[in-house]
């Protein structure tokens, strides 16, 4: 009960008193394993600063998920996860009370990452199979490439001064455990326009679609949240220097779609 009142003394406190205090926004990344997940956090950091005057928001990111829990979570609108996941349980109840009790979510590609066997194994039922509804990771593309978007909710707040589709920058592209198009909790705002087919070069023919359904924008209309499957670059791993060949913000749609996304959960 008492982190239920802290939370939403927090969340009321933009709105208390005279002037309008800025809403408060709390990323949080592991960047240790993947490169290409290293480079899309190292890139996107920056980009949240930058937007917090057009936004208005106060932006503070850390790697320190110990910071995951109730009293602190109590402070901030919006939470966001670049690349990974909590994965001690305090943490994770702390995070699925703070949805429930009326905090907001974005996350990125990674995020909703969970493979049986892997290092992030699907052992949190709530988050991949309730909250995301997508269930486990089941394939990629490959190589990173662009696709287009197509528009599944053009009067969406976030599609705002967006077309019925946009070009997204290069990214690994997931398909996942679960259609999502069964999901009534789910509402899917963008997915692989037909137009991008075949997607991915290769070189394994698994890692090239050439038909089928595929969502990489959703939301649960049952919390304030959205997750993008955006947040892998192309990286130069066949050349040897592993160096950043694309980035995820390179896109000005795209661009635009995660902006106008940080207003729609901070309003």
């Amino acid at each position: 009960m008492k982190q239920f009142i802290i939370l939403l003394i927090a969340l009321a406190t933009p709105f208390l008193g005279g002037a309008q205090q800025r809403p408060k926004i709390i990323a949080f990344y592991t960047a240790k394993n993947d490169l290409a997940h290293i480079s899309f956090v190292k890139e996107a950091l920056p980009w949240f600063e930058n937007q917090a005057e057009e936004v208005g928001y106060e932006f503070y990111s850390t790697s320190d998920w110990k910071e995951m829990n109730g009293e602190n979570l109590a402070k901030y609108q919006l939470v966001v996860f670049l690349d990974t996941r909590p994965e001690i349980t305090d943490q994770r109840e702390a995070f699925e009370s703070y949805m429930k009790n009326g905090g907001a979510w974005m996350g990125f590609h990674f995020s909703a990452f969970a493979l049986t066997p892997s290092d992030f194994p699907q052992d949190w039922n709530w988050y991949h199979e309730v909250f995301l509804g997508s269930g486990q990771y089941a394939s990629n593309t490959w190589r990173p490439t662009s696709a287009t978007l197509k528009v599944e909710q053009p009067l969406h707040e976030i599609f705002e001064g967006i077309s019925a589709t946009l070009k997204a920058a290069p990214n690994e592209w997931y398909r996942w455990e679960h259609d999502l198009r069964t999901n009534p909790d789910i509402q899917i705002l963008a997915s692989i326009d037909p137009s991008s087919f075949p997607l991915g070069t290769g070189p394994k023919a698994h890692e090239i679609w050439r038909e089928g359904y595929y969502p990489v924008i959703w939301t649960n209309k049952n919390y304030r949240m959205i997750y993008f499957n955006m947040g892998h670059n192309d990286m130069d791993y066949d050349g040897g220097t592993n160096e950043t060949l694309s980035s995820t913000f390179e896109s000005p749609d795209q661009e635009r779609v995660f902006i106008n996304s940080l207003k729609w959960l901070l309003e």
